[in-house]
């Protein structure tokens, strides 16, 4: 090891306080992003649809991970957007195309997500 490189001791108090300053990421979401809200709600009715429906294990799986790829895109959207505006308000066009295409991301997911959910719920409801 390196004399600038310093090992912390693993601590589980550490892992907890970590958790906190990522799931307070959440409420942030929330709060600012317009388009984080609509992601809730799709969340909450691709669950109650996936309940109704009765979807398999592999299914919910399926589901599961396309809603954390568009949450995790989004908050990555998010974060990127908020350190742009941090570096500079004024219009710089290379953080424009940052941001464009950090929301491309964010479109891309969600576009998958809903070819997911095409392919999960469409043979339960025409068998």
């Amino acid at each position: 090891m390196r004399e600038h490189e310093q090992r912390a001791e693993f601590s589980w108090a550490a892992r907890l306080q970590s958790l906190r300053y990522a799931l307070a990421g959440f409420p942030v979401l929330l709060r600012t992003q317009h388009n984080a809200r609509i992601h809730a709600v799709a969340t909450v009715l691709v669950a109650i649809a996936g309940l109704v429906v009765r979807v398999s294990p592999l299914e919910w799986a399926l589901l599961a991970t396309a809603i954390g790829m568009v949450w995790a895109m989004e908050a990555l959207n998010t974060a990127l957007e908020l350190l742009a505006d941090e570096v500079s308000l004024e219009r710089r066009p290379r953080l424009g195309r940052a941001k464009d295409v950090a929301a491309f991301g964010v479109l891309a997911a969600a576009m998958a997500a809903v070819l997911i959910g095409c392919f999960v719920f469409l043979p339960h409801l025409w068998p």
